[in-house]
């Protein structure tokens, strides 16, 4: 018979969250998902806040 682990494993260590992406000068998709971006946040909405995060993150390959 197998012996099963019965304890904890060792603590997750996370990284404190990288900033905020700024908009890429003169692209209006980057200025629009900022606005976005501030707006949730204004409204305590961080589901959307990363979202747009994400998407500025992206620009190289275009927004979505």
């Amino acid at each position: 018979m197998e012996k099963r682990k019965t304890t904890m494993s060792g603590p997750v260590h996370l990284p404190l969250p990288s900033r905020a992406p700024e908009p890429v000068e003169g692209c209006a998709g980057c200025v629009e998902l900022a606005n976005v971006r501030d707006r949730a946040r204004a409204g305590g909405d961080f589901t959307t806040v990363s979202d747009c995060n994400v998407f500025l993150r992206r620009h190289p390959e275009g927004h979505s």
